[in-house]
Parts: structure tokens; C-alpha cells; sequence
């Protein structure tokens, strides 16, 4: 049984309607649910989300795909995307997102999620489908989005030497990496963001 759950499933990420109809010949699939959580056999992340314990795991689990699903409308940003993106130097363990719903945090099993609410007018622009492989497609805030989300959630900032201690000082920001920012993206941010973001598209044209 758990050898045909296992083959009958594409990710390692799966939910509630696929393990119940996988189980859909057991008179009380919920039941052997429940047995294969005690056994270790599969891990609840949320009510109703899934991944395989290490028993049947033939790959990591996506936890940018378990963000995206375990809360949303939401995309992936700031710290956590801008590690993604390689450009910033430390590993971020904690899933961060943004929302256009309340704030979030979820302790799971498998690590920390947490969302961010943002004004619905802020939310769209900037949000891509980034293919991580042939199975998992993510929604993550672009380079630009994500930095500039970063900035929104700061505190006020009075001028471009304040911006640009905090990107290298603080955050130590890649600079090599900064210079490759579409600037296009920068000033159509700025102009929904406002003070932070305009001060940051000042630092980034005195860099090009």
C-alpha cells in the first residue's frame, strides 16, 4: 500500500483529495491516515497538506511550493527571496511571504512560514512564476519586488546614505548583483511604494 501511494504521487508535496482517493479503497481512509501519521509514513504540514516522511521521501520537499499553498493569495519575499536569489549571504531558514490577507506565522513540522499583509494596491505588480523544476513552478516576488518589500516593511528612511548603509551594512547586500536590477522595474515600484523605495531608486541611478 504505501509503495503504491508513494509511486502514485508526482511531488513529495501532496494534499487531503489526493491521499483520500489514494486510499479510496480502505473503507475509512481517514483512519489510515491517521496510522500513517503516527507511523512517520507521511507529515502533516497544515490541515489538509502532506509531504512524505523520510520512509518514502525520494527527494526534498519544496518549501517554497508549501508556502505558496499553505497560505495565500501569497508570493515569496523579502529575506527568504533575497537569499534565493543569492544576494544576500546568509541562509534564511524561515519561509518569508506577503499577503494581501492578514498577517500569518506557521510553526510546522517542517520549518517557519510566515506572511506578511500588504496593501492590495502594493500586491500584484512584480509577482513572477519562477520554474524551480519540471514539477514545481513557485510564486516569488521578483529581485526588485523583494528588496523593495524589504524596504516598505523598514523603518522610514531620511535620505540615499541611510538606504545604502542599510543594503550593505545591514543586509550586506550584493553589490555586483545589485547593479543587475531592471530599472524600469525600480521606478514603477517607487511609484507605488513612495519614500523608501524612491530613495532607493536615487541610490541605484547614482550606481549606474
Amino acid at each position: 500500500m504505501l509503495l503504491a501511494l508513494r509511486n502514485s504521487a508526482l511531488t513529495e508535496e501532496f494534499d487531503y483529495n489526493f491521499i483520500k482517493y489514494a486510499l479510496h479503497e480502505y473503507k475509512n481512509p481517514r483512519v489510515k491516515i491517521n496510522d500513517l501519521l503516527k507511523k512517520g509514513a507521511i507529515v502533516r504540514v497544515k490541515k489538509g497538506l502532506y509531504v512524505f516522511g523520510p520512509e518514502l521521501a525520494r527527494e526534498p520537499y519544496s518549501k517554497e511550493t508549501l508556502a505558496n499553498l499553505i497560505y495565500g493569495p501569497s508570493y515569496i519575499s523579502l529575506e527568504y527571496a533575497l537569499s534565493f536569489y543569492g544576494l544576500i549571504p546568509e541562509r534564511v531558514e524561515g519561509v518569508t511571504s506577503v499577503t494581501n490577507k492578514r498577517n500569518k506565522f506557521f510553526g510546522t513540522p517542517i520549518g517557519i512560514f510566515s506572511y506578511r499583509y500588504i496593501n492590495p494596491s502594493l500586491y500584484s505588480y512584480g509577482i513572477t512564476l519562477y520554474e524551480i523544476d519540471n514539477r514545481h513552478s513557485i510564486l516569488i516576488g521578483t529581485k526588485e519586488k523583494a528588496l523593495i518589500d524589504m524596504l516598505y516593511f523598514s523603518d522610514k528612511m531620511t535620505d540615499v546614505s541611510q538606504i545604502e548603509a542599510y543594503l550593505f551594512e545591514d543586509l550586506r547586500f550584493d553589490k555586483e548583483g545589485l547593479a543587475e536590477f531592471n530599472m524600469k522595474r525600480v521606478k514603477k515600484l517607487a511609484k507605488l511604494y513612495g519614500h523608501n523605495a524612491h530613495l532607493f531608486q536615487n541610490l541605484l541611478e547614482d550606481m549606474k
